[in-house]
């Protein structure tokens, strides 16, 4: 393998504490023979003896000489990332081939790269940056256009850490490798599909961003349209890179609101006071640091239909919030009714439901069985296989493919811009005050008027 210097800028910040390094650390331990030199880089003044204190922290115990001589070997350099003279130090530091790895907020990554743009960039440069990828479709395609001006576009790693959840990854095993599956896959027999993101957490003291966001932005925009790409996508000829990317993103361009209406195809809420298991959540207009005037939801749900001949007339139902009742977080398919049910059985026969749950990763499968008391009588029945947490944290899955210079997994620009697209819409009714601003209690399914999903 290549010798590598990943170079993290906001090295000292949450991100690289909470994810990157522990990550890192169990990629290494996997793979003792990748060779990976770490650089830190970040404003905060820091001592050898702080910096080495911060990465073992970070990297936790119990690991492989591969990993100790990381953090031995690892240096940390004052940097403030949009300044010239300040990357070149950085660059001048560098062994083998740099990545660049922005775990710092957007526009401090896009600043860093207009001046990327001005330098001598050394062969193999990769960039790596967090979502989201601007404000809107002009400013995803702005900072693309900057990107560009940099490196290649299979050198730049827009992460989507989702994209590297094993479960997502089931998603292409089931289809594409079993016969029973991959000729329903249609709106032939597929009736709805639903992908969800429900979080217990509340806000977690993320006021600074997520009151700017809100639960569109922050997961549908941000990862479920990615997640629903995978998904809804025409077969590629193979995963690699170019194919798989062009899939996806041509599911994205085919994809609209249900029925052109930004009003009717979507819904927003925020929670109210309440209790999540324990623990006792005042009203997100009350937290910290949030502007209740500024009605940021905590609960979205989009309804999309994807137009091509395998999906037309199917809806795709999109959604996340914060503090329910119940961590749901799932793709599920539901199954047409057969066209026939002979008389004489007694019970439902509901389409089958085909579920993929996320951590741990499990697949269920929802059947019409016979009962055992009544030969006749019809009941449901849940076949599951628990595939366990996956072997890899999907920030380890991430940091492979950025490593690897494999870009499969990482969103490519023209997705990126697509996306917001998409949701635009909705984000222009929701600011000129066309959809209502419900409620529902923290610690609950959500707003009761809103309709159940499979």
């Amino acid at each position: 393998m290549t010798d590598t210097t990943l170079v993290i800028f906001g090295a000292t910040g949450d991100l690289t504490s909470r994810l990157l390094l522990p990550a890192l650390a169990q990629l290494l331990d996997r793979e003792p023979g990748r060779t990976v030199h770490l650089l830190g880089a970040a404003r905060r003044e820091l001592s050898d003896k702080q910096w080495r204190d911060l990465l073992k922290a970070g990297v936790g115990d119990g690991h492989g000489e591969a990993v100790d001589r990381l953090v031995a070997d690892a240096q940390y350099i004052v940097t403030d990332p949009t300044d010239a003279k300040d990357l070149k130090s950085v660059l001048d530091a560098v062994e083998g081939r740099p990545v660049f790895y922005f775990a710092v907020p957007p526009q401090v990554a896009e600043a860093a790269c207009e001046q990327l743009a001005g330098m001598d960039i050394p062969e193999g440069l990769t960039l790596a940056l967090e979502k989201p990828f601007g404000t809107d479709e002009a400013s995803a395609r702005s900072l693309n256009e900057t990107l560009r001006r940099v490196v290649p576009e299979n050198q730049i790693f827009r992460v989507d850490h989702f994209l590297g959840r094993s479960t997502v990854l089931n998603v292409l095993g089931l289809r594409f490798a079993n016969r029973l599956f991959e000729p329903a896959w249609s709106a032939e027999d597929v009736e709805s599909v639903v992908i969800r993101f429900d979080e217990t957490l509340g806000l977690e003291d993320r006021a600074g961003y997520y009151d700017q966001a809100g639960a569109l932005i922050d997961m549908i925009q941000s990862h479920l349209l990615q997640v629903m790409a995978i998904v809804a996508m025409e077969p590629p000829a193979t995963l690699h890179e170019t194919d798989l990317r062009d899939a996806t993103a041509a599911a994205l361009r085919a994809t609209s609101l249900w029925e052109d209406n930004a009003v009717r195809s979507a819904r927003r809420a925020r929670y109210t006071a309440g209790t999540v298991g324990d623990e006792e959540l005042p009203a997100y207009a009350d937290e910290p640091g949030v502007d209740p005037a500024r009605q940021t939801e905590t609960l979205a749900e989009v309804t999309l239909e994807v137009r091509t001949a395998r999906w037309e007339g199917v809806p795709f139902t999109l959604r996340s919030g914060k503090a329910l009742g119940r961590k749901d977080t799932e793709i599920v398919l539901t199954f047409r009714p057969v066209r026939h049910l002979p008389a004489g059985f007694t019970g439902h026969a509901p389409g089958s439901t085909l579920r993929f749950s996320l951590g741990p990763d499990k697949i269920s499968l929802g059947l019409n069985v016979n009962g055992n008391e009544e030969p006749f009588s019809l009941v449901r029945e849940d076949v599951e296989v628990t595939l366990g947490d996956g072997a890899l944290l999907a920030y380890s899955e991430v940091l492979s493919s950025i490593l690897d210079q494999d870009a499969a997994l990482a969103v490519r620009g023209d997705a990126a811009e697509q996306c917001w697209r998409i949701v635009q819409p909705v984000l222009d009714a929701w600011r000129r005050g066309e959809t209502p601003l419900d409620e529902y209690p923290a610690g609950s399914a959500g707003p009761a008027t809103w309709p159940q999903l499979p």
